[in-house]
């Protein structure tokens, strides 16, 4: 049996408190049993004073940049299986009560859903494309460099599912990391995030492998909101860990030659074509 119904983790990096403060007053709220983790990869521990205004908050000071996803590993081990479900959070997220009460009550109805990403809007309003086919090299490197050209915007448009109209549950391999609602037991039946990943496509790899073992599937029937910067564009630090990930990523599921990829996304665009008629 476990204690809780969820367990939640956020990894921190030189956030702001107030950041902070604002995703944590939206968790204050939940009415599960849950309790939450604050893996802080910051330079100092600064953002320790936010555990004494929670009381569900564990706080965990790395001293040091361990990078996002075996940051968030911590508290797949601290946790010790002890929630059913695990929510990997941003700290730019906030959402309105109830949201993962619901979540919660329809993956108790639908076993076979390993993972959950709800309908995620920007803070105008407007909603965030996160629902993508298993990227390509061409993917990856199109979209960031060369979207000027016509095939590349056409090829750009599938890889983001354009046609997609976000009304529908979608099951598909690549999920946004920003908000991932897990069921706990496969978070660790695949080890959690690959460390190998410091920065960018963890969260394609890991719903990729979730994905081998149950459904995962994007949920229309909530939404959260998410201050999304694109930052690898802002910065070349940033672009320089996106390249790194990328090529891991390709070294690991194959470059041009994937034949898992090639069927899964025939799969999912398979299911739009489907909704239209």
């Amino acid at each position: 049996m476990t204690d809780l119904d969820l367990t939640i983790s956020l990894v921190l990096y030189k956030n702001p408190p107030d950041q902070i403060r604002n995703l944590l007053a939206c968790v204050n709220k939940i009415r599960l049993k849950y309790k939450m983790y604050l893996i802080d990869n910051s330079p100092t521990d600064r953002l320790k004073e936010l555990k004494t205004l929670y009381p569900s908050v564990e706080y965990v000071f790395n001293n040091g940049n361990i990078g996002y996803g075996k940051a968030h590993n911590i508290s797949l081990r601290l946790s010790q299986g002890k929630s059913k479900y695990h929510l990997i959070v941003n700290p730019d997220i906030s959402f309105s009560e109830d949201v993962v009460e619901h979540i919660f009550s329809f993956m108790e109805k639908n076993e076979k859903i390993g993972q959950l990403m709800p309908k995620v809007f920007y803070n105008d309003g407007t909603i965030q494309r996160l629902c993508k086919l298993l990227p390509t090299p061409t993917d990856l490197i199109g979209r960031r460099f060369l979207l000027f050209l016509d095939n590349i915007k056409r090829k750009n448009s599938l890889y983001e599912l354009s046609h997609f109209g976000y009304d529908k549950i979608l099951d598909t391999p690549n999920l946004s990391g920003c908000f991932m609602f897990i069921k706990t037991s496969i978070f660790k039946a695949v080890n959690g995030f690959d460390p190998q990943f410091f920065m960018y496509l963890e969260d394609v790899d890991l719903t990729r492998r979730i994905n081998q073992i149950s459904r995962t599937v994007f949920y229309p029937e909530v939404v959260v909101v998410h201050g999304f910067a694109k930052g690898s564009y802002a910065s070349f630090k940033l672009l320089r860990y996106h390249v790194a990930s990328a090529i891991k990523y390709f070294n690991k599921w194959g470059w041009f030659v994937d034949k898992e990829r090639d069927e899964l996304n025939k799969k999912v665009l398979r299911q739009i074509e489907g909704m239209d008629n």
